[in-house]
């Protein structure tokens, strides 16, 4: 591999206590979105212990995702496809898997019987609840490495990023104070 590209790529050095671990040295050379994709993919690692330590081995931090719109009520699978800027027939496979794993229900439409609404189960609230604690604790412990003015700083900065991004690229929850 071109020696360039090698050091461009994110290079995850250790795994201690379930933690991606990169030293700075080795991330001065590779650029910001594949830093953040390590950030990413460490949070997605921890939420999946999370949800393991739940009683929700199964459930994909990916598929949980489809989760959080449905915090404000039943949707049609159009509605999540176009909100999660996916395909209609993405959102048809993972809410069968996750309505299979009793994490949604679908129901009748009461305004039109021909279409269902897809809702939130109690262990679909469940799962919610422990993304949100798994957020926020990451987030605290960030806090406590930055310190309170970066993190504000670096909240501000991916808010200004994400806030460019077309309509329907962006995480649903941008733009809304999600704390």
């Amino acid at each position: 591999m071109d020696d360039n590209l090698s050091k461009a790529l994110v290079n995850v050095k250790s795994r201690q206590n379930g933690t991606v671990t990169v030293s700075p040295s080795d991330g001065a050379g590779q650029t910001v979105p594949a830093l953040v994709q390590a950030l990413a993919r460490s949070g997605a690692e921890r939420l999946r212990a999370d949800f393991a330590a739940q009683g929700m081995a199964g459930l994909r931090p990916l598929h949980a995702v489809l989760l959080v719109p449905l915090l404000g009520g039943g949707r049609h699978a159009s509605d999540l496809a176009e909100t999660l800027g996916v395909s209609r027939q993405a959102v048809a496979q993972v809410v069968t898997r996750l309505e299979q794993d009793g994490y949604l229900t679908r129901i009748t439409d009461p305004g039109d019987a021909r279409a269902k609404l897809i809702c939130l189960t109690p262990r679909g609230r469940a799962a919610l609840r422990t993304m949100r604690a798994t957020a926020l604790a990451v987030e605290e412990e960030w806090q406590e490495r930055l310190g309170a003015g970066r993190l504000a700083r670096f909240r501000e900065t991916l808010l200004t990023l994400l806030s460019s991004l077309p309509r329907g690229r962006a995480y649903p929850a941008v733009g809304a104070d999600s704390r």
